[in-house]
Parts: C-alpha cells; structure tokens; sequence
C-alpha cells in the first residue's frame, strides 16, 4: 500500500525515508523525547536508520499506516513525526506524536494531529483510535482532548514500566 503525504496550510506529512535519520537520531535523543516516549536506544545515524526500517517503514507496509515526517511548508526543514502507530498490545491503532521543542506552542501538533485523525476516518475507516501518553505530560493530554479523545483508564504497556493515561477517540455525529 502506498503512503501518501498529507497537507494542511502550514505542513506537510510525509512517509519517513532512510534520508530522514540524521533527523530521527536528533528527535530520539531530545530530553522530552526521552522523557515522555522513552529511550530508543537510537545513539547513532545507523540505529536511526535501523529505528526507522523496523519502525515507520515497516508499518506502512505492514498496516498501511504508521508514523510520518512533519515539515514546515514554507522551509522543508523536519520539525516533528505524527501518525497512527499499530501496537501488538493495543486492539486498536493509537495516534503518535514528536516535535522538536523549538516548534511547540505553535499549533503544529493540533494541525498535524488533525489530518492524521481526517485521514484515519475518511480514507481508512477507522471508528476507533487510542492514543497514550504520560500521566503528567499536560501539554500532550489537552492536545489529545482538543482532538477529540477521552480519557478512559490507566494502563501498563509493557510490564514493569510505569503506567500511561490511554485515551480512545470515536467519531460523533457528523456535523453538516
């Protein structure tokens, strides 16, 4: 299945490339980063370039769907990944999200979240997205519930790590 970018007026979503891992090494190894998604393990160009071929390329061709590259429009330059994510242990796809902090509290995230959500609805039906995210990353928790989720418990992913807030959107009424 084929990846197609999305736009909105100030972005473009694209599918990640080997080209993209000198800018996957910088997002990875950002202390938010680390703090809020986790370690990686990406310390070189070659674990990027590993991260990306398992991770994001991978999903596009196993699920269609996976996380994207975020560019400004008016520069190309790289400020964020955002997409639907497919873990084995959720039921269903959960949204995902980076940005470098140099492009926070721009409404970056909420445009980029937007047309990934559009995109989830419209061209791949989906009717029910997740999305997790750290008890105490407040910035993240109101842009998921200005997307439309819901809080609806706490969960341990993977055992013995420290348990994250799941969220689940579901489409409402359409509004004409």
């Amino acid at each position: 299945m084929t990846i197609h970018a999305l736009d909105t007026p100030r972005l473009r979503l694209r599918p990640f490339t080997p080209a993209d891992a000198p800018f996957a090494l910088r997002l990875l190894n950002e202390p938010s980063f680390l703090h809020y998604i986790g370690d990686k393990q990406v310390r070189t160009e070659t674990d990027a370039l590993r991260y990306l071929e398992t991770g994001p390329l991978a999903s596009y061709t196993r699920h269609g769907h996976g996380l994207m590259a975020v560019e400004l429009k008016a520069t190309g330059a790289p400020i964020g990944m955002c997409g639907l994510l497919k873990r084995d242990n959720l039921d269903h796809p959960d949204l995902g999200y980076a940005f470098l902090p140099e492009a926070w509290g721009q409404g970056y995230a909420l445009e980029a979240g937007r047309a990934v959500m559009d995109q989830a609805e419209r061209k791949l039906g989906l009717t029910r997205i997740l999305a997790v995210v750290s008890p105490d990353n407040e910035p993240s928790i109101r842009l998921l519930e200005k997307l439309g989720f819901k809080f609806e418990k706490l969960i341990a992913l993977y055992p013995d790590e420290p348990e994250v807030a799941r969220y689940a959107w579901e489409p409402g009424p359409i509004k004409r």
